[in-house]
């Protein structure tokens, strides 16, 4: 049973960002051919603005009462030993300078918070993981009720 999902899209403000520069570059390589070249450069800058976003935006989270699914990487419930929701600061800290080279991140520059997995049985080829996420209180909670073994409980009274 999944007891959270979440898809961390790209924000308005990149695709509008991205619309912007197909129109600057657009207009700067057109300037001088015809109106069909300026079609199809625009045509072909806005496809490859849409399939980058489309791709970069398209990891999920999800937590089932047995793994954690982030992208194609897989965590099963009970090799994960602390979780905890982290803020900003915390997460820039995790992600830059105290970053462990052997974590598994999933971040994005849009996605200032974080939670924190750590990774049980030492010694583990991934010391701990560190997923982005919008509603990281939420994760974290999700993570901890599929770990207490609740997510089963709570879908039979429903």
């Amino acid at each position: 049973m999944r007891v959270y999902r979440e898809r961390l899209g790209v924000p308005a403000s990149y695709w509008l960002g991205g619309g912007v520069t197909v129109l600057i570059l657009g207009t700067t390589l057109w300037a001088g051919f015809s109106v069909v070249i300026a079609f199809l450069i625009y045509l072909g800058m806005g496809g490859l603005l849409t399939l980058a976003l489309i791709t970069w935006g398209a990891i999920t989270i999800e937590v089932t009462d047995t793994e954690v699914v982030v992208a194609s990487r897989r965590l099963a419930i009970d090799r994960i030993g602390a979780v905890s929701a982290l803020d900003g600061i915390q997460t820039t800290a995790l992600r830059g300078p105290r970053a462990d080279p052997a974590a598994c991140l999933v971040i994005r520059p849009y996605l200032p918070e974080s939670v924190y997995l750590e990774v049980a049985g030492r010694p583990a080829v991934q010391p701990y993981w560190l997923i982005g996420s919008r509603k990281p209180a939420e994760l974290a909670a999700a993570i901890e009720t599929a770990r207490s073994g609740l997510g089963v409980q709570a879908a039979c009274n429903d």
